[in-house]
């Protein structure tokens, strides 16, 4: 229920609505969209970086004080976007400041403790408490757009900033740091399952676990940091530039606000059995499925917007949204069972600033090539293409050789 929340929220206020705000605000202010979408090229970095340096502090201290500070954070830098006047406020604010509270009650701090109370279930945990995400791409969107519509885009702020608080702060109370704190085990296995043998794969996960060092001499770090990367490059760049994109060719706002929404629908319905799915096949070649549904879906909404064609509109957001469903519970479970749990704060938060670093390209460069050029077509195939270039490199991705040959004597 807590990671349900709190990423509905983290994601929410970081990603889905700020499209919402985009043209209303440059045109008050004279930005230019590249300008705008800086911001979150930042945040994309500053979500990184916070993650690298709370991740190790995770393992040790569980995500409650994360999610306590990080509501207030969160839900302050919101409130107080309703009164920027420049646009160095707007990076200061919308770039550092909230990401960093997003960052605290989001993705890493919830992952990582689910990381360590589930092994078996994993894929299906995750998935469910990802499901969060996509229902704030859902419902967020629209509720933005109205916002800004009915009161104005600096209220639509405030009003968002309170609502930030008043839904993340309880949900702290229901975080917990590892089950061995309480004398429980991953999977909820009992003592008894336990000394009969039914534990073995939470122990051989522990058993396994690398630590940061250890993890980054291996060639598997790198090359899923690389494909991860460029898998999640279009999903950020989508999520800025999709409300410019629709209006530019002509939809309305409202239309152009669902769109996120219609492709957020198949990732929530979808989370689900991807978890399933996760739990039972090798979760790499699944990723590299992801990656490619992702991939084909963008080149098709580029090519049927720029015809009208709204059925192949509605067809490409419903099938990008399939891809984003299985991205968040594969790539936490595929650093899990690569590296193990035991340290996972701190290899997966090392992983975060190549990442994050490199999705952080995405959306900047493409409001720079649509300032440039007046369009944003060549620049989000390129997108795709970096989606398909991950499947690739997903589907040929070996374990680290460390494991494998520690899984050969078990």
């Amino acid at each position: 229920m807590a990671g349900f929340v709190t990423q509905f929220v983290a994601v929410g206020m970081a990603n889905y609505v700020v499209g919402s705000f985009m043209i209303p605000m440059t045109e008050e202010f004279g930005w230019t969209r590249a300008e705008f979408t800086a911001s979150r090229s930042l945040g994309q970095i500053v979500m990184a970086f916070t993650g690298f340096v709370i991740g190790a502090h995770i393992d040790r201290y569980g995500g409650r004080p994360f999610v306590l500070a990080g509501a207030f954070i969160l839900a302050g830098a919101t409130f107080s976007l309703g009164s920027i006047s420049t646009l160095v406020q707007w990076w200061v604010l919308n770039g550092l400041i909230l990401t960093i509270g997003a960052a605290m009650i989001g993705n890493l701090v919830i992952n990582v403790s689910l990381g360590k109370w589930f092994v078996e279930r994993r894929g299906r945990a995750v998935a469910i408490a990802g499901m969060g995400i996509s229902l704030g791409g859902i419902v967020l969107p629209p509720i933005a757009t109205w916002l800004v519509d009915i009161f104005g885009w600096r209220e639509a702020w405030r009003i968002m900033g309170v609502a930030t608080v008043l839904v993340t702060l309880p949900m702290a109370a229901l975080l917990r740091r590892r089950p061995e704190d309480y004398q429980q085990h991953p999977d909820g296995k009992s003592q008894e399952e336990m000394d009969a043998g039914l534990g073995e794969a939470a122990k051989a996960d522990f058993e396994k676990s690398m630590t940061r060092s250890q993890a980054m001499r291996t060639s598997s770090f790198y090359f899923l940091v690389l494909a991860f990367g460029l898998f999640q490059i279009s999903i950020t760049t989508m999520l800025i530039q999709t409300i410019p994109l629709m209006t530019d060719a002509g939809y309305s706002r409202l239309i152009a606000s669902t769109m996120i929404s219609i492709a957020s629908v198949p990732a929530f319905l979808s989370k689900p059995f991807w978890g399933a799915l996760i739990d039972r096949y090798d979760p790499k070649k699944l990723a590299a499925i992801g990656a490619a549904i992702s991939g084909s879906s963008v080149i098709i909404i580029v090519i049927s917007v720029a015809y009208s064609s709204d059925i192949l509109v509605y067809f490409g957001f419903l099938l990008m949204g399939i891809g984003w469903g299985g991205l968040l519970p594969l790539q936490e479970v595929i650093w899990a069972t690569s590296f193990g749990r035991r340290y996972l704060g701190s290899v997966r938060s090392t992983a975060m600033p190549f990442t994050f670093g490199m999705s952080a390209l995405g959306p900047i460069l493409v409001a720079y090539y649509y300032d440039m050029v007046g369009n944003y077509d060549l620049a989000l195939i390129a997108m795709g293409v970096c989606n398909l270039a991950s499947a690739v490199m997903l589907f040929r991705i070996n374990a680290p050789k460390a494991l494998k040959t520690l899984e050969n004597q078990l």
